[in-house]
């Protein structure tokens, strides 16, 4: 599959993840672990939430094929 997040969108990933982590921690709630999915997508570069209307926020020239 190709990857469809780029660079700015990969950082904000992460950062949301982050701070959904630690509200998780600081609250004591188990919804905290919602944050390892913005983390996950951010790091394999591909979001299967933009795959069905064909968004990509990676730039064409710098798309990656993964087999």
């Amino acid at each position: 599959m190709k990857t469809n997040i780029g660079g700015l969108d990969r950082l904000i990933r992460i950062i949301v993840g982050v701070i959904i982590i630690a509200l998780g921690y600081a609250y004591g709630s188990w919804w905290g672990l919602l944050g390892i999915i913005p983390i996950l997508t951010a790091v394999t570069g591909l979001c299967c939430l933009y795959v069905p209307f064909g968004i990509s926020t990676c730039k064409t020239k710098h798309r990656a094929e993964n087999s």
